[in-house]
């Protein structure tokens, strides 16, 4: 009977069970992994008491707070206090057996590193991870982070590059790119987002972005795109809800390309015809400003031999330079740069520009 009950589930339940069933069997070698550490450590404070009582000379008090980091990174929450307590427990035996006044001194400082090891403890329970858990969470979040940015496969005749660079050398930033192969892989849709501020602060909520954008995009005729990004951000209410963004479609059949901004830097073309850049000026509100913004579009074709490049304004701005001047100096450099081939053009163009003081992506897109 429970066979054929088995059998008839749909094949969403068997699935949703099998996770389930993967969840709980990662609980538990968690949890075991866990418990082998903590009798570990245990293992390691006995034998600082030990080696404390022999000699205090050669093993001073202070090795107790070997066990203490270590505790700090690998435990849990709740195997981290039973570790603090047994540490607690082998100074005060320690203190008790040797009976040596100047050890109060150490006793006070492990004792203050304890209290510092159950602050930090504190404000990680509050996500349910142990440190070594939550570090691995944020590696795993950049790393997403940077995959969501990596651009399709494109067809022979075409080259495209994108990079990001993050604010004083931090691992999350603000500015994104997201792409994504539409009408049966013969469009390319890219949009290139700058979050309202920079580094780290701006990381989450560009993480959060990149992956609804990621969703809309190529779900949605393009000229809907930004009204829909735009409403999602109003819906989200955050304090810096705002965002510019650059939205290109181009047929990689034709070259056709449809380019819409929002509140974002125009999009330059390289013209390989007449050696020269031309700006495409589009204009739209930044995202999450207003409830019925419009965002005007400009078309134009790729010729082979012409590039499209796209970037945020950290490449242009800064607060003794408007971002006109800084896309001159933009350009200038993309035409010297251009004289050694398009090959990792987005690249040196970033170590061209000294603007390490703000997050700042780049996208060029080039067509053979």
């Amino acid at each position: 009977m429970a066979e054929s009950v088995a059998q008839r589930a749909s094949p969403r339940a068997r699935f949703a069970a099998a996770q389930a069933r993967h969840a709980l069997s990662s609980v538990m070698r968690d949890r075991a992994g866990d418990s082998r550490t903590l009798i570990i450590l245990v293992c390691l404070t006995v034998l600082c008491v030990v080696a404390a009582i022999a000699d205090y000379g050669w093993f001073p008090l202070s090795a107790f707070a070997v066990p203490l980091v270590l505790g700090s990174l690998l435990l849990e929450r709740r195997h981290f206090l039973a570790l603090c307590f047994m540490v607690s427990a082998g100074v005060a035996v320690t203190l008790l057996v040797t009976d040596v006044t100047p050890l109060l001194i150490a006793w006070a400082a492990v004792m203050t590193l304890l209290a510092a090891m159950l602050l930090s403890a504190s404000y990680t329970s509050l996500l349910g991870v142990n440190g070594r858990m939550g570090e691995s969470m944020l590696i795993d979040l950049r790393d997403r982070l940077q995959t969501q940015s990596e651009l399709p496969v494109l067809p022979e005749q075409w080259y495209a590059q994108a990079m990001m660079r993050s604010a004083d050398g931090a691992q999350f930033a603000g500015d994104f790119i997201v792409a994504a192969m539409t009408k049966e892989a013969s469009q390319l849709e890219v949009v290139v987002v700058d979050v309202s501020g920079k580094g780290v602060a701006a990381g989450t909520r560009a993480l959060q972005l990149s992956g609804a954008f990621g969703g809309l995009l190529g779900a949605l005729p393009q000229e809907q795109f930004l009204p829909a990004a735009n409403h999602y951000l109003l819906r989200q209410d955050w304090s810096e809800g705002f965002a510019t963004a650059a939205h290109l479609a181009v047929s990689l059949e034709t070259g056709v390309f449809e380019l819409r901004t929002a509140g974002h830097p125009p999009g330059v073309q390289w013209r390989a015809g007449s050696g020269r850049w031309q700006v495409h000026e589009s204009h739209g509100p930044a995202l999450g400003l207003l409830e019925d913004a419009e965002f005007t579009s400009t078309q134009g074709r790729l010729e082979p031999g012409d590039a499209l490049m796209l970037y945020t304004d950290g490449l242009v701005e800064t607060p003794e330079r408007d971002y006109t001047l800084g896309i001159d100096k933009l350009l200038g450099e993309s035409e010297r740069m251009l004289t050694s081939g398009w090959e990792n053009s987005a690249g040196r163009l970033l170590e061209r520009l000294d603007s390490a003081g703000d997050d700042r992506a780049i996208l060029f897109l080039h067509r053979r």
